[in-house]
């Protein structure tokens, strides 16, 4: 329970991840023996260094977008929306007749609308071949796509909401935080329901460029299905991915009152930032482990039977993450289960937290930890058990999530079970 102010509880979940349809797809990939990793089809990769992704397979028309919003709406837009069509399904919850001020909107994402800014450029620069722009070629929403808060927006009007609207756009943590932010938001009594989450489809020439030239990413081209290796000896950079996860967060009160089914309590958050490079972490782990602590804290340091970890599978990160996990848990640190999931459905940035949020809730409801795929041999420096191999079977009281993203951010979100 939080240390103060109203309970938070989960009671929708949308998800449109790598590899399968909204959270049943995406909880058979994680729990089966393959990974959703392949070579990218968006677009040529030929000229890249690394030439694979983890892709959506989403069809606007299919997921009844109108022409309008498949021509003006970016990806990662309709990704949100759609999420947020089935989380408040599957929450029961109706938007018509209630208060809006009472409905409020947080969605992370580290990209915005990459993907339709990048096609705008190409149009009104002639393929980048013109310093001058010609302004009749660009889009009649161009405007929307240079300002990410769009997203939120959109997905506020999907819902009717008339309280705080907010984008939280904090890299790789930028799912974590928006969830956060929404719970914090029904804590403090500012909303009774928040649709929160995160979006982000990054998977274009721009931004496999940028990591290329920092050599984030794996560059094993050859087999693409095998490249993710989170904590692994072998591993060499991330594999792209893209995504979203919206839920509806509820008060726990209002939430049992009216008869929805809670998949699980958002007990603590806590976000830090080291202040220390701008990709660059500390191997320490100082404070992603303050920032553990204070999540735990929050949510009255319950016993911890499995962490999401952030795994990105970068020599640097999973050694950073590693050290944090034992500066913070201790020697609980060796005897608690822990793994990734990117190695499945790859690094979709700033979404890749609400994912792991709604793997987290899935997890609880299977009573099953999802394994750490690609993971075969052991890196000294990274010496917890990473649930290599199968699925476990675990009743999950409580879950920690944690991410860690470019800028320093280092957050952290505990859920607990719904009962009591």
């Amino acid at each position: 329970m939080s240390a103060a102010g109203h309970r938070v509880v989960l009671t929708g979940i949308g998800v449109r991840a790598p590899g399968g349809h909204g959270a049943a797809g995406l909880w058979e990939l994680l729990v089966s023996d393959r990974t959703a990793t392949r070579t990218i089809t968006a677009f040529d990769p030929a000229p890249f260094r690394s030439r694979i992704a983890a892709e959506v397979d989403f069809d606007a028309e299919a997921e009844g977008f109108t022409a309008r919003q498949r021509a003006e709406q970016d990806r990662a837009t309709q990704l949100a929306i759609a999420c947020t069509r089935d989380a408040v399904r599957d929450s029961g919850w109706d938007p018509v007749g209630g208060d809006p001020a009472e409905v409020a909107v947080s969605i992370g994402s580290a990209v915005g609308c990459t993907t339709s800014l990048e096609q705008d450029y190409r149009r009104v620069s002639g393929d980048g071949a013109s310093w001058l722009l010609d302004p009749a070629a660009a889009a009649a929403r161009l405007r929307d796509y240079q300002v990410p808060s769009s997203i939120a927006r959109d997905v506020a009007r999907e819902v009717g909401a008339g309280g705080p609207v907010a984008l939280v756009s904090t890299g790789c943590t930028s799912g974590l935080d928006a969830v956060g932010y929404g719970a914090e938001l029904i804590r403090d009594g500012r909303a009774r329901i928040v649709v929160a989450g995160a979006t982000d489809a990054p998977i274009s020439p721009i931004t496999v460029a940028c990591f290329d030239a920092i050599a984030a990413t794996s560059p094993n081209n050859a087999d693409p299905a095998h490249a993710a290796r989170p904590f692994d000896r072998r591993r060499d950079g991330f594999v792209l991915g893209e995504g979203a996860a919206v839920f509806v967060l509820e008060e726990r009160g209002s939430a049992l009152r009216r008869g929805a089914v809670v998949h699980a309590e958002i007990a603590g958050f806590a976000g830090r930032c080291n202040a220390f490079h701008m990709t660059g972490l500390r191997p320490d782990g100082t404070e992603l482990a303050w920032a553990i602590g204070a999540a735990l804290r929050e949510a009255g340091f319950p016993p911890v039977a499995y962490v999401n970890a952030h795994g990105s599978g970068t020599r640097q990160n999973d050694r950073h993450e590693t050290a944090a996990l034992k500066r913070a848990l201790g020697a609980a640190a060796h005897r608690i289960p822990v793994s990734s999931i990117k190695a499945k459905v790859g690094h979709s940035l700033g979404a890749i937290g609400a994912i792991e949020i709604a793997a987290c809730a899935l997890a609880m409801r299977h009573r099953t930890i999802p394994p750490t795929a690609n993971y075969a041999e052991p890196d000294p420096e990274c010496d917890l058990d990473y649930v290599p191999g199968e699925p476990r079977p675990a009743r999950l009281r409580a879950v920690l999530s944690i991410g860690s993203g470019f800028g320093g951010f280092q957050s952290a979100v505990v859920l607990t079970e719904a009962a009591g």
